[in-house]
């Protein structure tokens, strides 16, 4: 208990000194802020445009001046913003790196009051940090479906507009308006950005970096062939569409192959705290060696740590690509 209290003491002390040390960069920050739109409303425009040239967005990974510019260091840190995107979370990356930091702390304390094993509470001290990543993993994936499921109506939506004389852009518009979320947010901004000066390549480059879908990937690069080489775009998306839709039917059928395996990972999963749950109830004094013995917290871990190995296993075999 005196190691925890300490590295308490420790936590709170430097999260203090980094937050002073903080408010005086920010000061700075804000002066340098200032003094680079000064000098950037001082330049005289350029005659000619960059092509090449996209529009950048400053995405803060912190609202800490001091952190951001630490954090931004690190790809791995970068790549967590983007799948706080992914996932439609309005979350920076240094809050959810101070929530895991939460959750992690949260967990190691409460196994230790309750067991009072140096070896369980830095297991829950795992699990615990991991939890938010795994969270934003489930928004993300399911975000991906849903964009999956919409993705052939927005197609058709475009083509039949692409049918009927609109352009190229007013389609992208039309979808923003017609087709359902998030799936909209995703062509609106798309649609935004070309019309305020990024090339339409540049553009649907970024959707394929917000929305790294294999059916997305097709339709940028159809898209993309047929302003450069020319071509009837509404029937190629027509055609693109119905590929679409023919993945889907067979990503259902492995569904179906697979469903045994879905189901033993369930079962295989469900067990073992099915089984000591009973027990508890029924035979306490058998299970109790278990939460009150050395040897039991060291099975246990074992147990634990198995358990997430074979989920990960079993998930591995019965995923198939298609």
């Amino acid at each position: 208990m005196a190691a925890i209290i300490a590295i308490l003491v420790f936590a709170v002390v430097a999260l203090a000194i980094f937050a002073v040390g903080s408010l005086i960069d920010q000061r700075s920050a804000q002066a340098r802020l200032i003094k680079d739109r000064l000098a950037t409303a001082d330049k005289v425009p350029e005659a000619e445009v960059n092509e090449e040239s996209a529009l950048l967005r400053d995405e803060q990974l912190s609202k800490i001046p001091a952190l951001d510019s630490l954090l931004r260091r690190s790809e791995r840190i970068a790549a967590m913003q983007d799948s706080l995107m992914q996932a439609g979370m309005k979350l920076r990356a240094g809050n959810f790196l101070a929530l895991c930091l939460a959750c992690s702390l949260g967990a190691g304390l409460a196994a230790f009051s309750a067991s009072k094993n140096l070896g369980i509470a830095w297991m829950a001290m795992v699990i615990g940090g991991f939890l938010p990543y795994a969270f934003v993993s489930y928004q993300r994936r399911k975000r991906f479906e849903k964009i999956e499921e919409l993705f052939p109506e927005a197609i058709d939506t475009m083509a039949r507009a692409v049918r009927a004389g609109h352009a190229f852009t007013t389609a992208l518009e039309m979808i923003a308006n017609e087709v359902a979320e998030p799936l909209a947010g995703e062509f609106r901004q798309l649609f935004e950005e070309q019309k305020f000066g990024m090339p339409v390549r540049d553009a649907l480059m970024n959707l394929t970096d917000r929305v790294p879908l294999m059916d997305v990937k097709f339709f940028v690069t159809a898209v993309m062939l047929q302003r450069e080489t020319g071509g009837n775009i509404a029937e190629i998306l027509g055609n693109l569409s119905s590929v679409i839709r023919e993945r889907f039917k067979i990503q259902r059928q492995v569904r179906v192959y697979t469903a045994q395996g879905r189901m033993t990972m369930a079962l295989l999963m469900a067990m073992p705290p099915a089984v000591v749950g009973i027990l508890s109830l029924f035979s306490p004094e058998f299970v109790r060696p278990l939460f009150h013995d050395p040897i039991g917290h060291s099975l246990l871990v074992a147990s634990i740590a198995l358990q997430t190995v074979g989920y990960f296993v079993i998930r591995r075999i019965i995923r198939i690509e298609v």
